[in-house]
């Protein structure tokens, strides 16, 4: 699987916007999970290896733009 890491102000949202912006690509996520403290979260997805490299840049670059995002990285 792809995997995409994301670290974000720890606030109200974050992991649902990160969701429906993998829901709308059509992208289905094998595995997630989340670690936060009263400051910072931090998020691990696990997608469909069948992905595009396409769809695969675009979604680090909606997610990248979520409000409170601090830094994403993604895993090939």
């Amino acid at each position: 699987a792809h995997r995409i890491l994301h670290i974000h102000e720890n606030k109200p949202g974050i992991l649902k916007e990160i969701n429906e912006k993998v829901a709308e690509k059509g992208i289905n996520i094998h595995a997630q999970y989340l670690e936060t403290n009263n400051s910072i979260g931090y998020v691990v997805l696990d997608i469909d290896p069948m992905v595009s490299k396409r769809h695969l840049k675009l979604l680090r670059q909606e997610i990248t733009e979520i409000d409170g995002t601090i830094r994403t990285r993604m895993l090939y």
